[in-house]
Order: structure tokens, then sequence, then C-alpha cells
């Protein structure tokens, strides 16, 4: 299973990345939206991990160009450290399928994955 991890935080994306590989995963990680936008472009990914905030492209742009120009409905987790609820709501009505606050709990986040992921197939 191939991620695409968009964050720029550089502790984060690395923790993240880290686990998610000793969980068997493939991860590529982008400390910039538009560079994740790029790849999420020309490659194939199982599930996309962004941030909302980031330099380039937010989170939510990915998402609305993921699922309207794109056309793809690939798995979008989001995730963040505001704690507004309109952020959430808007996050869902854009088309991401998970929302999780910040601080990610690792092991919460890999059954949001697991969840996800078997729907799919």
């Amino acid at each position: 299973m191939r991620i695409i991890l968009a964050e720029d935080n550089d502790i984060l994306r690395k923790s993240l990345s880290f686990f998610l590989e000793s969980k068997g995963f493939s991860v590529d990680q982008f400390s910039d939206g538009e560079e994740a936008l790029h790849a999420i472009e020309t490659n194939n990914y199982d599930l996309i991990l962004t941030d909302i905030n980031m330099p380039g492209k937010s989170g939510m742009e990915i998402t609305q160009y993921v699922r309207q120009h794109i056309n793809s409905d690939t798995p979008i987790i989001i995730l963040t450290s505001s704690g507004v609820e309109q952020t959430e709501l808007d996050s869902f009505d854009i088309g991401a399928n998970e929302f999780i606050a910040k601080p990610v709990s690792p092991a919460v986040l890999l059954v949001r994955i697991n969840k996800l992921l078997n729907k799919r197939f």
C-alpha cells in the first residue's frame, strides 16, 4: 500500500512516515503542498494523508483538486491543529474521508487508515 504524506512539520512527518513504514506501508513524504499535488498527479496512491496548513497548497486545496479535477476517490485524511468545528465540516464538504486533530495518535491513525483501505477492496 502506497501513501503520500504531506506535512510541513518535519518531526511529525518523519515520525509518522517511520511508523507507517514499520507497519508495511510505502510512504512518499512532502513538506510542500504544491510538490505533494504534483506527486499525486503523476503517481497512484492508495491513500492521501495531508496537513491542512502547508506552504504551496493547503490540505483543503489538495483535497478539492483531487476530488474535482483529478476526479479520484482515493481516501483522504486531513490532519490539523485547528480545533475549529467549521474547519472539520468544510473538510468533509470538499471530500475528505477522515479528519484527525493533532496531536496525532499513530495507533488511531493506523486504525483509520486500515478502515478506509479495507472499504476499497
